[in-house]
């Protein structure tokens, strides 16, 4: 995995049985296997299985570190950037 793309779960794609899950965590990291300005905009699967927006303008490791981004998310990419470190 070269690099992560930001994704955010817009209220109309929220889970609906995990609903408390979607509203404190709205930022998650997107597999992006081309540059994250090219999936701007698309609606693509997060690394923890949620379905969101890509926000091709937001950098992972940046929006990755606050309190709003996927606890899931944070796990995944962190043993990812591990095993390729």
């Amino acid at each position: 995995m070269d690099s992560y793309a930001v994704g955010y779960a817009r209220p109309d794609r929220w889970s609906r049985s995990r609903p408390e899950d979607t509203v404190s965590s709205s930022w998650h990291a997107v597999e992006a296997h081309r540059p994250p300005a090219e999936l701007d905009g698309e609606v693509e699967l997060a690394a923890c299985g949620a379905i969101v927006q890509v926000w091709g303008g937001h950098r992972w490791d940046r929006v990755g570190a606050r309190d709003t981004a996927c606890a899931e998310c944070k796990q995944l990419t962190r043993q990812q950037l591990t095993r390729a470190g």
